[in-house]
């Protein structure tokens, strides 16, 4: 038991798949605009990787729901809408990136359609 905990709990480490555990790429006084771009781009990943996680978590959740529902047609009919909820709410998060992501590289370089709108300074 003791094992597969260790292991569950080693594995974002493992899959090099950590949230960065630095946001804010600077101590206040020594901010510039290339800072705050870095500020956004960390603070929407950090989002994604959460609403991801959150996702597999409630799909597993749903699913574990729909596996023991054991025939009932209401509980396996709620499982199908946390089913339905979850798809739903992750396609509108990643929606919603894309539409910031597009708005700043448009604001922020107009050359930067073909790349990552915080690669604007060196």
């Amino acid at each position: 038991m003791f094992v597969m905990l260790f292991i569950i709990l080693i594995s974002p480490y493992l899959a090099l798949a950590q949230i960065p555990t630095k946001i804010v790429p600077c101590n206040g006084t020594d901010c510039n605009f290339c800072h705050i771009a870095q500020l956004a781009q960390n603070a929407l990943n950090v989002g994604i990787y959460i609403a991801v996680f959150l996702s597999a978590v409630l799909f597993a959740y749903a699913g574990w729901k729909y596996v023991t529902a054991g025939g009932e047609p209401g509980k396996a009919s709620e499982a199908k809408k946390v089913f339905w909820n979850v798809g739903v709410g992750l396609i509108l998060i990643l929606g919603a990136w894309l539409i910031v992501d597009l708005i700043m590289k448009i604001l922020v370089n107009e050359q930067a359609l073909r790349g990552p709108w915080n690669a604007i300074c060196p």
